[in-house]
């Protein structure tokens, strides 16, 4: 038979053994050649029979010298199986009226609470977009409401730790409570232009006058009697709720949320402490004002955020029209939900207050603590907000969404390694000998090693090993189960704590002719306890390999056919936390 022929089948012979551990499968591979060379099909038993030579061959070889002939001759075949872990980014739309080198872009956190999916949303757009167009990304924290929605000082660190993981660098930062003069002086501008006032009206009187779209008594008072109110704001003869320094706007506006807008208003710092400058100040900005006075002050040029903000984008257009300001271009994206997902913070925060949760990184939340702490990378965070972009249509996603991308990342360079979770018993008979189980660290890289597992036969012929309880439906008595990179058995009695079984055969290819199962497994005795906290809270027990006693804290693997862990502590066993499958 030709030479390009037997190349044909070497070549498919070598990757198959390099995909499965040194060990080519004769029916595997000739499945690819038909495939690539139908014309072969009227020659098959000439083609069948020089690739069992070929694969005889192929497989007396070590895999690190089968690695080295594809790498030699075909290692195309390798860069289709070794893609990036990380997925190309995704082109978002142009930014309008951009220019690079000079768009600055910044994302805004209220530090009242952690960093959930639906926070890195806006960092990452942000990020990216400035980062596109070789401009500034500016980190600023929003923390003007010590009463409401109060800031606490550990937030501010979770945060800046939350978008370094998340790989979201900043340029510069910013934090608003320390930025009061800066207001302050704005606010007094606003009243000498007459385009602000201080308003003394009950709350509920305001709220029928402006309903009806009537200026309340306090509107048309003139610039020194709005100047003098305003000092008393500052300094203390106007109690917490007495005045309100708001907005003038187009009391005809269609929608009455903007109409005479509030942009300070005084709170009772000694009840209600700021946790950075305590009770040095009691006249506070609201978002509107400290938002809209920032963004002209420090340069943004796009903002990028959700579209329930597109009241605040009218409100802030007023204030920049007094002051002679051009507005930043706003780009408003739909709102994201994930399902299963608690995106309120105020649920969240709660949900920890009260020992709902056990922590801002327990796996049941959504925060990026509790994804990091799961094994989620940051590079799956990034590329599954790209993904989602800046469509202006809300978007629902599923947790298998950002799974199947984290997946992709980690598949290529998690090792892996058995955890059989909730064990019974296995034992096996007719044994003739004690073997030893390689499996590879990682399938489709030889060259990282194995590990041993090393299963010792009694005099009586008889091993004990392990397995997985959720198998148990695979043992059927007279059924055939390959025991993976070991040996075949065939299924004599189930019991609920202990499946008995004889010896069948070692050979992969009697148990694919058999259909049997293939399971992982453990020897009995070369076990340390393991446990795995798991996404809905609870703990499962179980045994793991010796070999995982030299895995470090903080390292993610796969345990085969359970999924990806990241491990918490090694300490004469495993704790870890259960990713995904």
């Amino acid at each position: 038979m030709a030479s390009n022929v037997e190349d044909l089948l070497k070549k498919y012979a070598l990757l198959n053994a390099y995909q499965h551990g040194g060990k080519a499968q004769p029916k595997a591979v000739l499945g690819k050649v038909l495939a690539e060379n139908p014309q072969l099909k009227s020659q098959v038993r000439e083609v069948a029979s020089l690739l069992s030579r070929i694969v005889e061959e192929v497989n007396r070889l070590t895999p690190e010298e089968q690695l080295k002939i594809l790498r030699d001759r075909w290692p195309e075949l390798l860069e289709a199986r070794r893609k990036p872990a990380e997925a190309e980014e995704k082109r978002l739309p142009p930014l309008p009226e951009a220019e690079e080198g000079k768009v600055v872009t910044r994302f805004s956190p209220n530090p009242d609470c952690v960093l959930h999916l639906g926070s890195a949303r806006a960092a990452v757009l942000s990020w990216f977009y400035a980062r596109n167009y070789k401009g500034k990304f500016i980190l600023r924290f929003e923390d003007t409401d010590p009463r409401g929605k109060k800031p606490k000082k550990e937030f501010y660190e979770s945060i800046r730790e939350d978008l370094e993981w998340l790989g979201c660098k900043w340029d510069e930062e910013h934090i608003q409570s320390l930025r009061l003069p800066i207001y302050y002086e704005h606010a007094e501008r606003l009243l000498r232009l007459e385009g602000g006032y201080v308003c003394t009206c009950k709350p509920e009187v305001f709220r029928r006058l402006v309903m009806e779209g009537k200026p309340c008594p306090c509107r048309e008072l003139p610039p020194e009697i709005q100047l003098e109110r305003w000092r008393m704001m500052l300094d203390g003869s106007f109690r917490e709720g007495e005045a309100v320094l708001r907005v003038k706007t187009d009391l005809s506006h269609p929608n009455p949320a903007v109409r005479d807008w509030p942009a300070l208003r005084i709170v009772d710092t000694e009840r209600f402490p700021h946790p950075l400058v305590g009770s040095q100040y009691r006249v506070w900005p609201l978002y509107n004002f400290s938002c809209g006075v920032d963004d002209h002050l420090m340069g943004i040029t796009h903002i990028i955020r959700g579209k329930e903000h597109l009241t605040n984008e009218v409100r802030q257009k007023y204030l920049y029209a007094y002051f002679g300001w051009k507005y930043p271009q706003a780009v408003h994206y739909g709102r994201l939900a994930i399902t299963g997902a608690e995106l309120s913070k105020s649920k969240i925060k709660e949900g920890v207050e009260t020992g709902v949760y056990r922590g801002f990184d327990d796996p049941r939340l959504a925060t990026l603590q509790a994804l990091r702490r799961r094994g989620i990378t940051p590079e799956a965070i990034r590329e599954l907000m790209l993904d989602v972009g800046v469509k202006a249509a809300d978007v629902t996603l599923s947790w298998e969404n950002l799974y199947a991308i984290n997946r992709k990342i980690l598949d290529a360079k998690a090792y892996r390694y058995f955890f059989v979770d909730q064990p019974l018993t296995l034992k096996v008979s007719g044994l003739g000998k004690s073997y030893v189980s390689r499996q590879p660290l990682h399938p489709d890289h030889p060259e990282k090693g194995y590990r041993e597992l090393h299963v010792e036969v009694s005099l009586q012929g008889e091993a004990s090993l392990l397995v997985s309880r959720r198998d148990l439906g695979l043992f059927k008595p007279g059924s055939i189960v390959r025991l993976k990179n070991l040996f075949n058995v065939r299924v004599e009695r189930v019991e609920d704590k202990l499946v008995e079984a004889s010896f069948h055969s070692e050979s992969h290819e009697e148990a694919r002719k058999a259909g049997a199962p293939i399971i992982h497994f453990l020897p009995e005795g070369e076990t340390v306890p393991c446990q795995v906290l798991m996404p809905d809270g609870k703990l499962l027990e179980g045994e793991a390999e010796k070999t995982c006693l030299k895995l470090k804290p903080g390292q993610v693997v796969q345990f085969e056919r359970f999924g990806f862990v990241k491990v918490e502590s090694v300490n004469g066993g495993v704790k870890a936390v259960y990713g995904h499958p």
